[in-house]
């Protein structure tokens, strides 16, 4: 069955259920498909996408002076469909879409704490951003609400969360953090545990709430593009990318191919810096520092290369709307070659070690399982997807320029474990470097930015990357003037976060920091 085929299936269902349900193609959100549902059905549209295997991909309201315009993603086959409906802030109730995509829960409390839109039948609805921060009345991201807060003082200790306890003889509580040891962003995690086996992990996340929404507002699309760079700084390269892949979309503007074939570059670098540094931290979890030295000396070098060809070690402010910022030098393809070829003689030693060596094996394998079918119940993408038997990479099933012309491997195993979701972050770098070699052989020539052209008043687009973690979505509208009145940008780590907590269930306290690392959610990209 195909993306065609699909999306006619789901809107079959959707009227015998005696929905009104016509795709709107005139008002196409791009690259998505729009499909405007009264409120009363929202609950049966996230149904019937549940029971044809739908992937859902975020929600997001768009706040108006009296009402929000609330919309979710649904993915299948990698065809993209936006339900659209809105909501009176009157009445600010919908039904929830939890019961059908537990990875739905965090998102529309997320919205709840912002913008004050309810979810009936909710499973569990308490606060998850406000912290404290801002009276359970306010809500930051209706437009009345000041970007400075409404009173400069610090916000009350956020003691009384309501963590789920488990009762039983001989169960204790670990309480970790939110402040740690080593130099991480904040993040809660709250342990039940009998002797050292965990019967299950909560969190508590939403420390380092941003603003970024709220920033957002107002902005020059060029001032948006350095703000999604900063959504989470480990991937802003796929982060500005996505940013600027919905402006683009929205002004009906065509990106030079140069630049295009320049920002999988960077994204490719930004994806390999990554994945080595993390197989080296995970090896390092379990006390083989030889991997983690070996693998923070590449990425080490990797970096200051991209420093030397762009002006950031992260690669930041390179991807601009149009464009790219920088070009790169005329005589540099080669010796990216030789650098390529490099790292592949480098780390082919390195993850031959990595892949088959016991002590590793003794702690890796079998640890941290993830089944295919809660990998999938709550939206993962990514390595963490990959490794738990989910074929899915936006590169390839819904390619964008240039990857719609490149052959783009995608590694996939099925045991869901840590040494599955290592295994899978090797096969990654090495497709990279293919990936990058190609893209250097085929590079055009031409320039490699150039101005948005004016932007209908209202406009709005989403943007798809396929970012090292997994698939980055953002939406963007345009007010009357040119400058943006909406940006969401959503992190694949909403759904890494509750990934984490399923899979280290009957695994042993000690195993939690290898567990973790092997699933890296961005507290940042999720702490909006």
């Amino acid at each position: 069955m195909n993306a065609t085929s699909t999306l006619t299936e789901y809107l079959s269902r959707l009227r015998a259920q005696g929905v009104h349900a016509g795709v709107a193609e005139t008002e196409r959100l791009a690259p998505a498909h729009r499909l405007p549902v009264n409120g009363a059905d929202w609950g049966v549209a996230a149904q019937v996408g549940a029971e044809l295997n739908w992937r859902w991909a975020g929600i997001w309201g768009d706040p108006m002076p009296e009402s929000c315009v609330v919309r979710a993603c649904l993915v299948s086959y990698g065809d993209y469909l936006v339900l659209e409906t809105e909501v009176p802030y009157t009445a600010p109730l919908l039904a929830s879409h939890t019961p059908w995509y537990p990875g739905a829960d965090r998102m529309e409390r997320h919205m709840q704490d912002l913008l004050g839109i309810r979810f009936a039948d909710h499973p569990r609805d308490q606060r998850w951003t406000r912290h404290q921060a801002w009276s359970a009345e306010e809500y930051p991201l209706r437009p009345e609400f000041p970007v400075n807060g409404q009173a400069p003082v610090r916000a009350p200790a956020d003691t009384d969360y309501p963590f789920v306890a488990v009762k039983g003889s001989g169960v204790y509580e670990i309480p970790v953090g939110p402040v740690h040891a080593g130099i991480i962003e904040p993040g809660h995690f709250r342990f039940q545990a009998v002797g050292e086996e965990i019967l299950s992990l909560e969190e508590r996340l939403g420390y380092v709430h941003k603003g970024i929404e709220k920033l957002a507002v107002g902005r020059e699309p060029e001032e948006l593009a350095r703000l999604a760079g900063r959504v989470s700084g480990d991937s802003t390269v796929a982060h500005t990318w996505a940013a600027c892949q919905a402006m683009e979309h929205a002004a009906d503007y065509d990106v030079p191919p140069r630049a295009l074939h320049l920002r999988a570059l960077l994204a490719e670098r930004e994806r390999v810096a990554n994945h080595i540094g993390d197989v080296g931290a995970i090896c390092n979890d379990v006390g083989f520092a030889f991997a983690h030295m070996q693998c923070a000396r590449l990425r080490e070098q990797w970096q200051r290369r991209s420093h030397e060809l762009f002006g950031h070690r992260l690669l930041m402010d390179v991807v601009v709307p149009g464009g790219v910022a920088r070009d790169l030098p005329g005589d540099v393809a080669q010796s990216l070659r030789a650098d390529h070829r490099g790292l592949r003689e480098a780390v082919a030693p390195i993850f031959e070690i990595v892949d088959d060596h016991p002590p590793l094996e003794d702690r890796l394998l079998g640890t941290g399982r993830l089944n295919r079918d809660d990998a999938g119940a709550l939206g993962c993408t990514g390595y963490v997807a990959k490794g738990s038997g989910l074929d899915f990479d936006l590169r390839r099933d819904a390619p964008y320029a240039p990857y719609d012309r490149l052959r783009v491997d995608v590694p996939v195993l099925e045991q869901g474990d840590v040494t599955a979701r290592v295994q899978v972050r090797m096969q990654e770098v090495l497709a990279s470097l293919a990936l990058m070699d190609e893209l250097l052989e085929s590079l055009p020539g031409g320039k490699v930015a150039a101005s948005l052209p004016p932007v209908t008043p209202g406009a709005a687009g989403i943007g798809l990357i396929e970012g090292w973690r997994g698939e980055i979505l953002s939406f963007v509208r345009f007010d009357d003037t040119g400058h943006i009145a909406r940006f969401f940008p959503r992190d694949p780590s909403w759904f890494l976060w509750p990934a984490l907590e399923r899979l280290i269930d009957r695994n042993i306290v000690p195993d939690f920091p290898v567990c973790n690392k092997s699933v890296n959610g961005s507290y940042s990209g999720h702490d909006l």
